[in-house]
């Protein structure tokens, strides 16, 4: 004999206790609380009973933050119910793009109808991946008019941003007007893609785009610029305050085989330490020599004009504070570069750049604070009223987007400058 033990099943809706049910809303509303406080000023979607951060661009253009699993469900979009929206609006009409290098999920989960272009966050990617992303996209929305494009990265915000800008300008918009569009969409401040170097890039596309319409007109064959490999001689700091060297590591993105992913493979690590008032005494004048941009209707300027850098040579400038760093073997860089700027060897990161070598329009390439990246609060301090990121590159014997002689070249208008580097 004794006490015989009955297992209780699962509570339904008749059984559940009034203490179940405020138990049950009050988990639910403080889960909804924690997502809407990480979603900070990103537009949010109420559908089926479900509150997703989640927006569409476009009729045919949802941007989302990541669909995650297990706890970070708990602050994120809940992978099942970003799939259940998604079967129940565009059943079988659906594609999810992952932009994401630092999580991933089992594509099963979306019928298998996902594509991975991973890349750092708060980074660029390669204009390659650009160009991969915005042709897969146009290829899936042309396939079938009911078909969507749902777009993600962690936040659903910067990586987010600049493909999904990317890709409004390839279907015609300016660079600034797709930028625009995103911003009103998906955030409620209007501050869509916020971080300088992603603009950029959005920007270089839209170059890319023109130029390539022109040779091939009403076509989506694209060619992107070749590679330009430049050499950087120097880099200076100009009006810094509260800090007396930094260490400047440049990388280039690499492309590894058989993936998409480029991590960044560091090219130089160098230290820019204070420049002495009469550093530029001992060294002549520099001059270089440029083509000249020209307007269509206007004669082609076949002829070089000298330009004087004045403002980067005359020591007057050096009444501020400036660092820097002068390269005895140049550095070589070539396509997507990143440059970082650290307090200390390990950590303590100041802020970054990121461009393209195509893009280098001279021989001196100038951030403001407003076009750097990350640029925080020790950042800012370091910073005066005048400071300007510079780097000195020597002569570029190649026209990255000249004219070309072939149909398999890249023609454009706008010549971007070529110069021949001589001490007069």
């Amino acid at each position: 004999m004794g006490l015989k033990l009955s297992k209780k099943g699962p509570k339904t809706p008749e059984n559940l206790s009034l203490n179940d049910i405020q138990r049950q809303m009050l988990s639910c509303l403080w889960r909804n609380y924690i997502r809407n406080l990480v979603s900070k000023k990103r537009r949010r979607m109420l559908v089926a009973g479900y509150d997703l951060d989640m927006t569409y661009i476009t009729d045919r253009v949802l941007a989302m933050s990541f669909p995650a699993e297990r706890m970070r469900a708990m602050y994120r979009n809940p992978l099942w119910q970003v799939k259940s929206v998604l079967e129940m609006r565009h059943h079988g009409h659906y594609k999810v793009y992952n932009l994401c290098i630092e999580q991933s999920y089992d594509a099963s989960h979306f019928n298998g109808c996902v594509e991975r272009y991973p890349f750092d966050d708060n980074h660029v990617p390669p204009l390659s991946m650009i160009k991969e992303f915005c042709e897969d996209v146009h290829s899936w929305l042309s396939s079938d008019p009911k078909n969507i494009a749902v777009v993600h990265c962690m936040a659903g915000k910067g990586r987010t941003g600049l493909m999904v800008s990317c890709y409004l300008a390839y279907t015609g918009m300016s660079a600034e007007k797709a930028l625009q569009v995103y911003a009103e969409k998906r955030t409620t401040n209007n501050e869509g893609v916020s971080i300088a170097s992603q603009r950029r890039y959005v920007g270089y596309w839209e170059k890319i785009l023109s130029l390539s319409k022109r040779v091939n007109l009403n076509s989506h064959c694209l060619n992107l610029p070749k590679p330009c490999p430049r050499e950087l001689q120097r880099i200076r700091l100009y009006d810094t305050v509260n800090i007396d060297r930094i260490f400047v590591v440049i990388s280039e993105l690499q492309k590894i085989p058989g993936q998409r992913y480029c991590p960044p493979a560091e090219v130089s690590k160098s230290c820019c330490r204070r420049i002495e008032a009469d550093y530029e005494k001992c060294n002549s004048p520099r001059y270089y020599y440029s083509f000249v941009e020209s307007d269509e209707e206007k004669k082609e300027v076949k002829e070089p004009r000298l330009v004087v850098q004045m403002d980067t040579e005359s020591s007057i400038i050096y009444q501020k504070t400036c660092l820097g760093h002068y390269y005895e073997k140049p550095v070589h860089v070539t396509g997507d570069v990143q440059i970082i700027f650290y307090e200390r060897l390990i950590g303590g990161r100041l802020f970054y750049a990121c461009f393209n070598t195509a893009f280098i329009t001279s021989s001196l390439l100038q951030f403001s604070t407003w076009d750097l990246d990350k640029v925080g609060k020790r950042g800012r301090s370091i910073c005066g009223p005048s400071f300007c990121l510079e780097l000195f590159f020597g002569p570029s014997n190649v026209n990255c987007l000249a004219p070309p002689s072939n149909d398999d070249d890249l023609r454009t208008d706008e010549q971007f400058q070529m110069n021949s580097k001589a001490d007069l």
